[in-house]
């Protein structure tokens, strides 16, 4: 069986920013087990797993070591896969997911994704949370198993090292570091999740399901710039809809081939 793959930088407008992901196209989904194997093998912070279905497709995302609920990233590269190679002509296009029908569409400077909003409700820190990401931060909030620990300033979001290590035995899967930040964007993250496989990931769209209603509400702003700090880096224009986002941004091909499961 021989499977188209492709990986594309989401969030990007040069070829070595944004975030990575692989996308594979296949008639049916494998077995999990399959899907995992392969995940791991492109040992990117994502796998995205497209199969054809009623005109749209079925939509499945993989880290290295655990299939995921929701990912922004991906979905934006299987979009830009769907719009730019497997059907030219489409303007939007929606995937069937674990978080319920995602629906991307072109825009004039790349594409627009919607995404669900979340609200993050004030909690305490897991124990030992302040000493593994080596600042203290003046509120923390939890959204299911993701923390999002606001910091005090945009430099201390740049500048953070946390132990990647500590926070992996945390009971928390990810933590989403964020602060205001100074024109031209309004606010700033980064985002950790070790215990999913991926120690930074690069710009995180289904972080700022979190991100956008908070600093929204904070800011009594619905339209925001916002920036991923991580060593690659990424811009991503943010809309906030009430029980949805909308994310926009665009998406660069890195490399296209075939992979040989016979």
């Amino acid at each position: 069986m021989i499977i188209p793959i492709f990986q594309v930088n989401a969030f990007a407008a040069e070829l070595f920013a944004g975030n990575p992901a692989a996308v594979m196209v296949f008639d049916k989904f494998p077995s999990d087990a399959t899907l995992q194997a392969l995940a791991a093998q492109n040992n990117l912070s994502e796998t995205a797993f497209l199969v054809a279905e009623s005109g749209d497709y079925a939509l499945r995302w993989f880290t290295p070591v655990r299939e995921v609920s929701l990912c922004g990233h991906a979905t934006l590269a299987s979009a830009a896969v769907v719009m730019e190679r497997l059907e030219r002509k489409r303007r939007r296009v929606s995937f069937r997911t674990a978080s319920g029908t995602l629906t991307v569409k072109r825009t004039h400077s790349g594409y627009a994704l919607n995404l669900p909003a979340y609200t993050a409700d004030i909690a305490v820190a897991p124990i030992g949370f302040e000493q593994a990401l080596g600042v203290e931060p003046w509120q923390f909030l939890l959204f299911k198993r993701t923390g999002m620990a606001l910091l005090r300033s945009a430099k201390d979001v740049r500048t953070l090292t946390p132990n990647l290590r500590a926070l992996e035995q945390l009971d928390i899967d990810a933590v989403i570091v964020t602060a205001a930040d100074q024109d031209p964007y309004d606010f700033i993250s980064r985002f950790f999740a070790p215990a999913c496989g991926i120690d930074e990931d690069s710009v995180t769209g289904s972080a700022h399901c979190t991100l956008i209603p908070y600093w929204a509400k904070r800011l009594q702003k619905k339209n925001l710039y916002a920036f991923q700090a991580s060593r690659r880096g990424g811009s991503l224009q943010c809309r906030h809809l009430g029980s949805r986002i909308e994310i926009e941004g665009s998406c660069v091909f890195y490399m296209e081939g075939t992979t040989d499961l016979r």
